[in-house]
């Protein structure tokens, strides 16, 4: 089911005073991992925006599992879905050591093109075509 994975470590600076992983640095490893997943497959943040055209988060759900803590190695990985006119990223964040599950997460994301919401993309649709061609990574 998932189609991409990115490997991460844990930074002592990103744990709270209990010694795990904050909260809120989790959306940061689910958007780098968004971000790198498009990347690799030729869509480009950047480039979109000089064109006009954003994808933007409107709405995360995460269900925090098992703590992360300084040290920790972790895969994020993730799935792409679309409903209606969200792009759904389905995204998990396993620990290394032992392959549980620290964070389940889905996120929707919409096209906005010269700020008005667009239903789709073309680079985004083709993008979305594609994937049901890729193998898909273990869990």
């Amino acid at each position: 089911m998932f189609i991409y994975e990115l490997e991460f470590k844990v930074r002592d600076y990103e744990c709270d005073l209990q010694g795990i992983v904050n909260n809120s640095v989790y959306q940061n490893y689910l958007e780098h991992t968004r971000h790198e997943f498009l990347l690799d497959n030729d869509v480009s943040f950047d480039l979109l925006h000089q064109q006009g055209v954003d994808a933007v988060v409107a709405r995360i759900e995460m269900a925090y599992k098992t703590p992360l803590k300084s040290g920790d190695e972790f895969i994020s990985k993730l799935y792409v879905t679309k409903e209606g006119i969200k792009y759904v990223f389905h995204q998990t964040i396993f620990r290394k050591s032992d392959n549980k599950v620290c964070l389940k997460a889905k996120v929707d994301t919409v096209v906005v093109i010269n700020g008005k919401l667009a239903a789709s993309h073309p680079q985004l649709e083709k993008l979305i075509t594609r994937l049901s061609e890729l193998p898909t990574v273990n869990n």
